[in-house]
């Protein structure tokens, strides 16, 4: 199934067109990692942890729209990203409540921190940082990708921001928050970002 099928499956053949620009969007050149791809690891992972999500097809619609907007020369990317959830999701027939937690579930992508109680955000925020915990050709895979997103930026100010990154999520207490996710990801996520952290300080 493609990606527009697969969100007419979701939000019904009224809202074809959401789909075909949010795909699109997904499609921008100037991508490197936020693609279809991840796109679509994402909402196979949010369907993989479904059972542990309280409202599974609005976590579905949050993993649509969390890199919908995505420049990388800016720090505002799920801001605009939840605006235009907000702003196309109002042209459906979703209750405005389940509007609302989309959006609030897009912006929590910006810190990914949700809390004990949050099992919807739980759900969302493993599933995009599930790369973390790949196998590491993937994840050598994924750090390339970031990098050439951010191909602007010199090497030295990309590895000290990208270094911030990294050891800001070392420091986290988990990394992942549902049963399944830490059990498959938290170990070998925090090896690869430690392999990662070696080789910028190479």
């Amino acid at each position: 199934m493609d990606l527009v099928e697969r969100w007419v499956a979701l939000a019904g053949p009224h809202t074809r067109r959401i789909g075909a620009e949010l795909d699109q969007r997904y499609g921008e050149p100037h991508r490197r990692y936020h693609t279809r791809e991840h796109l679509t690891a994402v909402l196979d992972l949010v369907d993989d942890l479904a059972a542990h999500a309280a409202n599974p097809d609005n976590v579905r619609l949050a993993a649509w729209f969390h890199d919908a907007v995505y420049d990388p020369e800016r720090a505002d990317n799920e801001e605009r990203s939840a605006r235009l959830a907000a702003r196309m999701l109002a042209d459906t027939d979703l209750p405005g409540p389940d509007v609302e937690e989309v959006v609030r579930l897009v912006e929590l992508t910006a810190s990914h921190a949700p809390e004990d109680d949050d099992p919807d955000g739980q759900v969302l925020c493993d599933a995009d940082l599930a790369i973390l915990g790949a196998d590491p050709d993937r994840y050598a895979a994924y750090a390339a990708a970031v990098r050439e997103e951010y191909a602007f930026v010199p090497d030295e100010f990309f590895k000290a921001g990208r270094a911030e990154v990294l050891n800001g999520l070392l420091a986290l207490p988990k990394l992942f928050h549902t049963p399944i996710a830490r059990e498959r990801y938290e170990e070998h996520a925090r090896h690869n970002i430690r392999t990662e952290l070696l080789l910028l300080n190479a």
